[in-house]
């Protein structure tokens, strides 16, 4: 199950790419913010709470479709390109393991443990 989980997602970055290209973007503007996301992490400096919500606010798959969506009503390109960063940047990160984070632990995640094996 785990593989075919990682095949879906990787179709869903493929996506990603897809509507990106689409656009009127540059194309190297793709990989250089698809790591953005990631700067949410800032938040576990202040507990894992936190840390936690604001994973969980730039990971989620909804919020990305929802900027975009948002974007392609109003016609705004800021939100389009988000929506698709966020929307990418969440399925490679969950190819690669790393889920929506629980509260107490930033290896905690809906896809499992992260690392070892937690008992």
């Amino acid at each position: 199950m785990k593989i075919t989980l990682q095949l879906e997602e990787l179709a869903m970055l493929g996506i990603s790419i897809f509507v990106f290209l689409g656009m009127a973007y540059h194309w190297w503007l793709y990989p250089a913010f698809i790591l953005a996301p990631d700067l949410s992490m800032l938040g576990y400096l202040i507990n894992t709470r936190v840390g936690a919500i604001s994973y969980n606010l730039f990971h989620h798959k909804g919020i990305a479709l929802l900027l975009f969506a948002t974007g392609m009503y109003f016609l705004n390109e800021e939100l389009i390109f988000s929506g698709i960063i966020l929307f990418g940047h969440s399925s490679m990160d969950r190819i690669l393991g790393y889920g929506l984070k629980y509260p107490d632990s930033f290896h905690h995640t809906h896809l499992g443990w992260i690392g070892k094996n937690k008992d």
